[in-house]
């Protein structure tokens, strides 16, 4: 199984890692969404079903309207299957630019052993997005007027071809990832990756054939059990879109307080040229509650005064009926 491993890990470096520059749209407490991150991280839970809601405020330090993205999920697994959805929202700038994404997914879970702890996850999702620009909210170069010392003035042609303000597109992703579930195990590793817009749909505003380009995750980590009340979990994901690539880098941990019985959970990340990222968050019973800040590092931290983004996340859990206290699941 070590040579699973390796060979996931080749294989992200391979297809990820030729240039190291540029940004991706993401979260940063991107693995509280396992249906964001991967395709085939449905049903992979030690619950009856998992009910997900995420939503982030950027830019507020420097935008007139800042970038908000609010997500729900529901997945659940069913034997070897899981079955789940996913509505997406994003919204920014002037023009009230605004996707809406609904998705339905589908995973797979492939045992690697006879013990049933390597394990192979598959999944896909298929569903439809919609974009929408209100463009007439916008001021072009067309429409600068030098009288009264300069202005825009939208009265004035903006010599821009709009054919329309929405658009539909089909939306298909894959994923897959390596996971090792033993609960007594002192390391559970895990890699996946996972790719995004295969069909790569027509996209544009203004009739031409442009094209939305793949767009490919990785991500690799492993949660070190120290004991049975405190673990760490290193991690690390990479995006690619064309020559946009963004990598973020973090640790995790986790303490479990026997008396009252819950997780007290916290992180580091650290997105390169972009942005450092402290969370925190608790784990009771069947609620996960995850808050997180970004402190901008990027060339923009001098006018944003190093404000970037905050970022909640709210999980729950349908647990089983002879559920155990201490739970060592991969994506946590």
């Amino acid at each position: 199984m070590k040579k699973l491993i390796i060979i996931f890990i080749i294989l992200i470096q391979s297809v990820f890692l030729p240039g190291w520059k540029a940004q991706d749209f993401h979260l940063s407490l991107y693995d509280a969404a396992p249906l964001f991150l991967n395709p085939s991280l449905t049903g992979v839970m030690d619950a009856k079903f998992r009910v997900h809601a995420q939503y982030r405020n950027q830019w507020r330090a420097v935008a007139f309207k800042p970038f908000n993205t609010a997500l729900v999920s529901f997945d659940m697994p069913k034997g070897k299957w899981g079955f789940g959805g996913q509505l997406t929202e994003m919204r920014a700038g002037v023009g009230n630019y605004n996707l809406f994404q609904a998705l339905g997914s589908v995973g797979y879970n492939l045992p690697l052993d006879k013990s049933k702890y390597h394990s192979l996850a598959l999944g896909l999702q298929a569903g439809v997005t919609q974009k929408a620009i209100e463009y007439k909210l916008y001021s072009f170069d067309a429409q600068w007027s030098t009288a009264d010392g300069g202005s825009f003035d939208k009265n004035l042609a903006s010599n821009e071809n709009f054919q329309r303000g929405a658009m539909f597109q089909e939306q298909v992703n894959f994923g897959a990832m390596y996971y090792y579930g033993k609960q007594q195990s002192r390391v559970n590793p895990f890699a996946g990756i996972s790719g995004f817009n295969l069909t790569q749909p027509k996209e544009t505003f203004f009739g031409t054939n442009n094209r939305l380009p793949m767009r490919l995750y990785g991500h690799v980590g492993a949660r070190l059990n120290v004991s049975e009340l405190l673990y760490f979990l290193p991690k690390a994901l990479i995006m690619k879109q064309e020559n946009a690539i963004e990598q973020t880098y973090s640790v995790d941990a986790g303490y479990f307080f026997k008396g009252e019985k819950f997780y007290l959970l916290a992180g580091y990340s650290y997105r390169f040229q972009d942005a450092s990222v402290v969370w925190g968050g608790f784990r009771k019973d069947n609620l996960i509650f995850k808050l997180g800040y970004d402190v901008n590092t990027s060339s923009l931290r001098t006018t944003s005064k190093t404000r970037g983004a905050f970022e909640i996340s709210l999980t729950y859990m349908g647990l089983k009926n002879k559920s155990q206290e201490i739970k060592n699941c991969p994506r946590l």
